[in-house]
């Protein structure tokens, strides 16, 4: 995987929308990249429909998106850029060739975030980058909103979503990439928490855009999501809110996580909620760990942490 760009995709029993996005990636206006195809332990197997630059690597079992993805990059070690995509994600012809020239103008910043349009509504947002609030709550930036009229400027966001992004891959090794214990959902956001804190910048690129379905194969409401996204959410603010930071928002994190639990046990799904929590404090101690590491390794500062965050009681609509 020798070219400068190397697009990483994640499949797990999602042949036809991966089908989807391999099309689309060829109709790719920038042409110095590869496709990898992580199959994930599928039980259907993907077919490589005969598309130039594609390789596939099929896993035994899967190995979560995380995992996943860390194996595609080894893979990749000769490339400069990571460009990673769900197969749930249909690129525009030019979202390559718009991330790259972002990267480009760009040398300060390490990672990029795609304009995310809902596949089914195409003139409304799925998201402009990730939004992370002093609470620990995370939300895509402007979801569900207008696309015509909502983040249509090139700025710094707290991070990407691994959807649809481009990384440079010194600055992923150096970060560790993805946490493994995560297994899927906010792996991503704590990546880029990690990022943040080494001192690396994070930038939505408006015209990179890719058109999203979403949860394609774990579904949006699943109690597989609720579970992985509600446990990993205590280990996020765990491993990375700094310093005087973890203190001070420390109540705000547990309020946060009590009006979950009592949000969910009235749609009666206090079983999945409560499960996730109490996972979420089992792996307390090895997240506790894992965060001496990452703070010894702190380059910016708390003041530069907390002008990233969102704060007070207005959340970016999620």
């Amino acid at each position: 995987m020798s070219q400068p760009v190397a697009v990483i995709i994640v499949n797990y029993n999602s042949t036809k929308l991966l089908n989807d996005a391999l099309t689309g990636l060829a109709r790719q206006t920038y042409e110095r990249f590869s496709t990898l195809v992580i199959d994930n332990g599928s039980r259907e197997k993907p077919v490589d429909a005969n598309l130039p630059g594609v390789k596939i690597v099929y896993l035994p079992e899967n190995i979560g998106f995380a995992g996943a993805n860390n194996h595609g990059i080894e893979l990749c070690a000769k490339s400069r850029w990571i460009a990673l995509l769900n197969p749930d994600a249909i690129p525009a012809d030019d979202w390559l060739e718009r991330l790259v020239a972002a990267a480009e103008a760009e040398p300060g910043a390490t990672s990029f975030a795609s304009r995310m349009i809902q596949a089914e509504q195409r003139n409304v947002l799925d998201g402009a980058g990730d939004a992370y609030h002093v609470s620990g709550r995370v939300g895509r930036r402007g979801y569900g909103m207008p696309a015509a009229a909502h983040y249509n400027s090139r700025e710094e966001v707290f991070s990407v979503c691994a959807a649809a992004a481009l990384y440079r891959r010194d600055a992923l090794d150096a970060a560790g990439g993805f946490d493994e214990d995560f297994f899927c959902y906010l792996e991503d956001v704590d990546l880029g928490f990690r990022l943040r804190l080494a001192g690396y910048r994070c930038l939505y690129v408006p015209d990179a855009v890719v058109y999203h379905v979403g949860s394609a194969t774990t579904g949006k409401d699943s109690d597989f999501t609720l579970y992985h996204i509600h446990r990993n959410l205590v280990w996020t603010y765990v491993k990375n809110m700094p310093g005087l930071l973890f203190w001070l928002y420390l109540p705000q994190h547990i309020l946060m996580n009590a009006y979950s639990i009592v949000s969910f046990a009235a749609k009666r799904r206090l079983r999945v909620i409560l499960r996730a929590k109490m996972d979420a404090l089992r792996g307390l101690p090895r997240a506790w760990r894992k965060r001496r590491e990452t703070q010894a390794h702190r380059v910016a500062g708390l003041r530069e942490i907390r002008k990233a965050l969102d704060k007070g009681l207005h959340w970016r609509r999620r």
